[in-house]
């Protein structure tokens, strides 16, 4: 079963109408691949598809030499590189390619964001677009699918999450089995790779405490002291996590205020499939008390996704006064806030007073299994 990324449009659009190299980000497993696999039929151009990982390319495309990249690209109009992070040297390169042979067009994917970030920033500035592919959002897993359709994903995008080929799997069994492989297979190994960390036991540990914390202000020196480990470490292991695509950050939002809480972040993961199987939790919703967390975690990422997909720009975060008063997520758009409050079921959350008298011209709304919809697809 394919499904369409909402993504692909933006694209495709840019290899035909722009010289600029596009950066494809995202998770092994997120469909970056199969999306590719899909655009080359519409692209109409001679096309040299390497996969990086495959050494006899590495001493072309991290050469330095402009007559070398000449040579191996000649007469080709399109050229893909996935997993480009394997390749030293490869922002210099492509900025080479960009300058020397522009009417090359060129197309990377990295499953780092840190790894291959850190190459491509300085030496494209300027030269290039980057998005990022996560997993399946419920806007595209329901594509033309009635309201009542779409609300009967929810429970199974909860427990087993939303990458493409758990979506496609029908046995329970079997969903569990390749969540356990993907964790193991992909996003420790990754990790792992990238950090150079010989003890795996800590990041594992790591990952199960904050998969427990979803939804709560995290404090790094307390982890640190259950893990054994400085709070600097705790914060470059979450710092590597998070540029792997695997959790992200939200943070408090303090306008200096003195009675707005700012110094701990939350933690959320980007997929809860992945999130569920850290911890061995791969249950229906009937039989969980996490529910809440997991909707919570849901409406977040896939309210990410849609923002990004739409290209809409908002600076999210969290906020919390010391009186207790909080929202559970905010959006900062132009200098407007606008706050949300994430409630399974149908129930409806009074706005803070102190809310309305701190930002005046903010805004404010439940977000329930009434109203997500909307607040997460067209």
């Amino acid at each position: 079963m394919y499904i369409k990324r909402a993504l692909l449009p933006t694209i495709l659009n840019q290899i035909q109408e722009t010289s600029k190299i596009i950066i494809l980000y995202g998770a092994r497993q997120v469909g970056k691949t199969t999306l590719i696999d899909h655009l080359l039929p519409d692209v109409k151009y001679k096309t040299l598809r390497i996969d990086a990982q495959e050494l006899k390319y590495r001493d072309v495309l991290s050469s330095n030499d402009v007559e070398k990249l000449k040579s191996f690209t000649a007469g080709y109009q399109l050229l893909i590189i996935d997993e480009a992070q394997q390749i030293s040297n490869i922002g210099s390169n492509l900025k080479l390619i960009h300058d020397h042979i522009p009417k090359l067009k060129v197309l990377v994917t990295g499953s780092s964001s840190f790894d291959l970030a850190n190459k491509l920033a300085e030496p494209l500035t300027g030269r290039h677009y980057s998005h990022t592919l996560y997993p399946i959002s419920l806007g595209e897993l329901s594509e033309g699918k009635s309201t009542f359709e779409a609300h009967n994903l929810i429970e199974d995008r909860l427990i087993y999450g939303s990458y493409p080929e758990v979506i496609t799997i029908q046995s329970y069994r079997e969903r569990k089995e390749y969540l356990n492989n993907l964790c193991s297979s992909y996003l420790y190994r990754d990790v792992l790779q990238i950090a150079q960390i010989k003890n795996s036991s800590k990041l594992r540990d790591l990952l199960k405490l904050l998969a427990f914390q979803i939804g709560s202000e995290v404090s790094l020196s307390e982890l640190g002291v259950r893990l054994s480990m400085s709070k600097d470490t705790v914060s470059r292991y979450i710092d590597l996590l998070e540029k792997s695509f695997v959790l992200f950050r939200l943070t408090g939002l303090s306008r200096n205020l003195r009675k707005e809480v700012s110094k701990m972040d939350k933690i959320y993961f980007y997929d809860l499939g992945v999130r569920n199987s850290i911890i061995d939790m791969v249950k229906p919703l009937n039989e969980r008390n996490d529910v809440g967390q997991l909707w919570e975690n849901y409406l977040l990422v896939e309210r990410f996704k849609y923002n990004s997909y739409k290209q809409r720009y908002s600076t999210p975060y969290f906020w919390r006064l010391h009186t207790g008063a909080e929202i559970d997520y905010i959006e900062e758009i132009e200098g407007v806030m606008h706050g949300y409050e994430f409630k399974w079921g149908n129930k409806l959350k009074k706005c803070p007073a102190s809310w309305n008298e701190t930002y005046t011209s903010s805004t404010f709304q439940t977000i329930n299994q009434d109203n997500y919809l909307s607040f997460i697809r067209e």
